[in-house]
């Protein structure tokens, strides 16, 4: 670092040789500011005038009319370094940046001329891409402008296939908007004819090896698939390209698996994909071989810098300007007679380095996230017979071209880290994807492929292919197809091939011993089901010690002595745990006890992250039962989990960790997910913990003792005292539930030592407390009214005239707060005045505060059109006495 008072006799020192010196050392100079100006940008505001200004030095020596490149190339580095932002200092004004902006731009879209060379070209606009990707990532600058964004995404389009082997495309000026592809020129590019002598030498047997490839792949793959509708005719073409056109050094014919065996879930055969060797790698030798590939090497680079500002970009542009420009940069499937245009799946797909392809795959999946919505209407369900083609049809084409482009290039891909980027990218678009209006069978491509891989060796690869199966059962469940893909035997998921990290099916039965076996939360009389396979990896992944050796990417994570399987691949099988719970509860509630097992097992552990997420199965358990179990459920009464079951199974939740974790745990988000979880108790088995004895030893096997109801409530008036905000919303959430239960709001004590805990929460200072708090308020004079009108008017005498009064005033007091606080406060409000009886108008202390609450209601319907509906409810404004 240099201090201040230097780099101002430097950069005074360096702005004066340019203007004083021969241009034969401005070169040099530039170089030195370059290295000055570099994360010093925020201490050189002075010298901005004399390097940017109208008559800037560097606007100078960076103009298009500069015949000497190296001079422009470290003008334009300078001004890149000078971009770069550094936190918490001031940045570069707007006039400056917009200067800045328009010169790299200009040098983007510049051509090559003939006596530029072409590393020199590369080098000149790598650092042009660093400069717009330092303005962006400054978060200083956003592009609005329709012009702006059109420029730029068209250099970076141009730049995204700089030097592509097999490609030169002609992008016009300026991208717009639009809902078709925009015509790109391609001009084919005749392959190099200087190949060395050794190349030659070995001509013919690669032919001979190509031709195989060719014959057993493409032509088996074609004759199997040919039902896309003359689609796979263009894969084939593509896998070609990809395999023979583009790379020219490939030392061994040994064939990738074709898609069609993946897609049938069987294991890919134990060769390797043909491995696309990096520059580095090159089969060279000769100084002119040598030559190219360092060319290839920098263009490679450039690739590599478009795609990282194109990334940079996308985050600076508002999504639903974005995907105006879908159609260019997302490949949709060709017309007839008419070539594929070009997109971000070409690179991932074509080119030879596994950098560039994962940096174009990160694009993409940056482009598909939040997606949805966009996304949301597309439909091809039906068949459309029109003389146009619908919008709706044209993005469900676009989304089947995606599928079978990421499909083809995870089995063309043999870097682990580029393979992580595919799947990646395929969870993106699974979890935006419209699959409910789109014809069923995608998914279950996606499904069959990629169950090899979740035996991969890399861990990565693993936690990947994790996530995607977790994307596919949790977007729009439950679907039918996923439904299908579920009940597919274990024996023809592909997994317990020799050599796989995850265990065979025999194991999982040995280690988990309710997986196949008659459980008891299947409806009565029914076989047992054969185990969902997923089920079974995802609680084998958990729970099981593991066997093989430790790959190398092991090595990252803190869980490298453990007998368990890494920390990261437990976790992400612990959410699709409960994905599959939350989205299949009907598949999964034959196996009830077993995973609230698994989820006290993980509570047990003494990482917290495994903590939480047990916990958090715990709770969606606990969700489906109670969806289950409500009057409106479509499912028969005799198909869903029996109370004796959701009995048994919190009495195991609370003889084991949840009490522990809810009154130890230093970790507040654990806290907050066992206090959720707390609250997905079954009402129907809570009411049974203080049954009679005799009743409840004829009817279930084993019982919550009564302590242990007293437990689930101390815990949650203990918790509504937590200082952190978290724990408090959950434990005023979970008080919220269980005053409705119908063992609890008939005792006063209860009734009151809640509603002072509720009222306590309605005054905190954070807004998520009060709005929960709220909530629970909203529950609890509820519950004064479903007394009042079951019990009579000796539950209203039970009840303080004090309580009543406090429920009164805050309840008018909340009226006043933020919208969701304020729709419960005048919920209460109203459940209130109902219960108030005439010895309380009476009464002076009443008198004024119900005045207050009127007028807070009077109020409210005034000036929020959008409460009157909660306020004009049948029991929420009814008084029955005249005031």
């Amino acid at each position: 670092m240099v201090d201040e008072q230097s780099l101002n006799f430097l950069l005074s020192y360096c702005i004066s040789a340019l203007r004083q010196c021969s241009s034969w050392t401005h070169v040099e100079i530039l170089q030195a500011l370059a290295a000055l100006v570099y994360n010093n940008g925020p201490k050189c505001q002075k010298f901005l005038p004399d390097l940017l200004g109208t008559a800037g030095l560097l606007l100078q020596f960076s103009d298009p009319a500069q015949p000497d490149v190296e001079l422009r190339r470290a003008a334009v580095r300078s001004m890149a370094n000078l971009c770069l932002s550094v936190p918490g200092q001031p940045y570069l004004d707007e006039s400056y940046r917009s200067v800045c902006f328009q010169t790299f731009l200009s040098v983007l879209q510049s051509s090559k001329t003939t006596d530029v060379d072409d590393i020199t070209f590369c080098m000149l606009l790598q650092s042009a891409l660093k400069g717009v990707q330092s303005l962006l990532n400054g978060g200083k600058m956003k592009l609005m402008q329709i012009d702006q964004i059109g420029a730029l995404l068209a250099v970076l389009k141009k730049c995204m296939f700089h030097g592509l082997p097999g490609l030169s495309i002609e992008v016009p000026t300026a991208l717009y908007p639009a809902p078709l592809p925009q015509y790109d020129k391609r001009s084919p590019v005749k392959q190099e004819q200087s190949e060395p002598a050794t190349s030659k030498q070995t001509g013919s047997r690669r032919k001979k090896c190509k031709g195989k490839q060719k014959k057993g792949e493409f032509g088996e793959e074609g004759r199997e698939d040919s039902g896309d509708a003359g689609e796979e005719s263009v894969l084939g073409a593509d896998m070609v390209k990809l395999q023979l056109g583009d790379v020219q050094s490939s030392p061994c014919p040994q064939a990738r698996p074709r898609v069609s065996d993946v897609c049938a879930g069987k294991d890919p055969p134990s060769c390797q994909p043909c491995k696309r060797l990096s520059s580095s790698e090159s089969e060279y030798s000769d100084t002119e071989g040598g030559i190219q590939s360092k060319v290839r090497s920098y263009q490679a680079n450039v690739r590599q810098g478009a795609l990282a500002c194109f990334l940079s970009t996308i985050k600076s542009i508002e999504k639903r300007v974005l995907y105006g420009y879908w159609s260019a940069f997302v490949p949709d499937a060709p017309g007839i007679g008419s070539p594929q245009s070009v997109s971000l799946m070409t690179i991932a797909l074509k080119d030879p380095s596994p950098k560039t392809r994962a940096c174009a795959l990160q694009v993409l999946s940056a482009f598909l996230e939040g997606s949805k919505q966009f996304l949301s209407v597309a439909e091809d369900a039906n068949d459309h017979k029109r003389a146009f083609t619908p919008f709706s049809v044209t993005i469900a084409s676009s989304i089947r071209e995606l599928h079978r482009c990421l499909l083809l290039a995870l089995v063309a891909e043999s870097s682990s880290q580029t393979l992580t980027q595919i799947i990646k990218c395929l969870a993106n678009l699974v979890s935006n994807a419209p699959y409910s209006r789109l014809k069923p069978g995608l998914l279950t491509r996606v499904w069959n492929q990629i169950k090899p891989y979740i035996s991969h060796k890399d861990v990565n690869v693993r936690v990947s292919s994790l996530t995607l199966l977790g994307a596919i059962v949790s977007v729009q469940a439950p679907l039918p197809e996923v439904q299908l893909l579920l009940q597919q035997p274990g024996c023809s998921s592909g997994l317990s091939s020799s050599g796989s990290a995850t265990p065979g099916r025999e194991q999982w039965r040995k280690a988990v011993p309710w997986v196949g076996q008659s459980p008891q939360g299947s409806p009565a009389g029914c076989a047992p089901p054969e185990p969902c396979w997923l089920l079974c990896l995802c609680v084998s992944l958990v729970i099981l010690p593991r066997e093989d050796s430790c790959s190398d990417s092991d090595a990252a994570f803190p869980s490298l002595g453990s007998v368990y399987e890494p920390c990261p691949l437990r976790l992400e099988a612990l959410q699709v745990l409960a994905l599959l719970v939350k989205g299949y509860f009907p598949m999964t509630q034959s196996y009830f006890l077993g995973l609230g097992e698994v989820a006290c097992r993980c509570m047990e552990e003494m990482d917290p992250s495994i903590q939480l997420h047990g916990a958090k199965l715990l709770e969606e358990l606990g969700t489906g039962v109670l969806q289950q179990h409500k009057p409106e459920s479509s499912t028969a009464p005799e198909q869903r989990v029996p109370v004796s079951v959701v009995v048994t199974f919190w009495t195991m939740m609370l003889n084991g960790p949840l009490p522990g974790t809810l009154q130890d745990s230093p970790h507040a988000t654990l806290q907050t997910s066992a206090c959720d979880a707390l609250s997905s108790i079954l009402p129907e088995a809570f009411s049974l913990l203080q049954g009679d004895q005799q009743i409840l030893c004829v009817t279930l096997l084993l019982l919550l003792q009564g302590d242990q109801q007293i437990l689930c409530v101390t815990l949650l008036l203990g918790l509504n005292h937590s200082e952190n905000p978290l724990v408090k919303a959950a434990a005023a959430r979970a008080l919220g539930v269980y005053i409705l239960f119908p063992c609890l709001r008939q005792d006063v004590m209860f009734v009151a030592d809640t509603a002072n805990a509720i009222l306590t929460s309605l005054h905190d200072k954070s807004p998520n407390v009060r709005a929960k708090a709220a909530w629970s308020l909203g529950n609890l004079t509820d519950t004064l009214i479903i007394n009042m009108e079951t019990m009579g008017q000796s539950f209203q005498e039970e009840l303080s005239d004090l309580l009543l009064l406090k429920l009164l005033r805050s309840a008018t007091e909340a009226s006043k707060d933020r919208d969701k606080v304020k729709s419960n406060a005048v919920r209460a409000l109203g459940n209130v005045l109902h219960f108030l009886q005439p010895c309380h108008v009476a009464n002076p202390r009443f008198r004024e505060a119900i005045e207050e609450s009127l007028q807070a209601l009077i109020a409210t319907v005034g000036s929020e059109a959008t409460m009157k509906e909660k306020l004009l409810g049948p029991q929420k404004l009814s008084v029955p006495f005249p005031l």
